[in-house]
């Protein structure tokens, strides 16, 4: 059985939705952002802070690496883990990578003034440029769910909608062989 990967910018929901999706499904939930702070005992703040980006992307690619050799887990990567292409394949060739989407003002009022987030230390102007670059990336994914207007037993109840759907599409094109 695949993984489901969800992707997204930050404050789209991965890590709310992923465990309420992974509670529905039976399975294992985890946060690549969490993993990370268990293998190096430092918050991801931390870890920018006192070792940078680079560092943490590092961290990031272990912890991929591992999580995507496993199986029935629902992963919420952080919002720039699958920018590496390294990251995204290792997780995409064991995984439904889903992408769930929310506009600009929504994120910023979900997240609000939070501090535990150092990409978004940056002015309004900064944090727009970088979700309109990560948007390309994200819209990759096998499916894309908003997540703007919607609770989140309606974004779950959505994924596993379009996940039956991929199931019964890959049977039905095994049976056209």
């Amino acid at each position: 059985m695949r993984n489901i990967v969800l992707i997204g910018f930050m404050g789209t929901g991965k890590s709310t939705v992923g465990k309420r999706l992974a509670q529905s499904l039976a399975w294992d939930f985890v946060d690549t952002d969490y993993e990370i702070g268990e293998v190096t005992s430092l918050s991801v703040s931390e870890i920018f802070r006192r070792h940078g980006e680079t560092r943490f992307r590092s961290e990031e690619s272990i912890v991929v690496a591992r999580l995507s050799q496993q199986e029935r887990l629902v992963i919420a990567t952080g919002g720039g883990t699958v920018l590496n292409p390294l990251n995204w394949n290792a997780l995409a060739q064991n995984g439904t990578v889903i992408a769930l989407h929310a506009s600009l003002e929504t994120i910023l009022a979900r997240i609000g003034n939070k501090n535990d987030r150092p990409l978004l230390k940056a002015p309004r102007e900064a944090i727009e440029k970088l979700w309109s670059e990560r948007q390309e990336c994200y819209s990759q994914a096998d499916f894309i769910v908003d997540t703007s207007q919607k609770s989140v037993d309606e974004v779950v109840k959505e994924i596993l909608i379009q996940l039956e759907r991929m199931t019964k599409n890959e049977f039905s094109e095994v049976a056209k062989d």
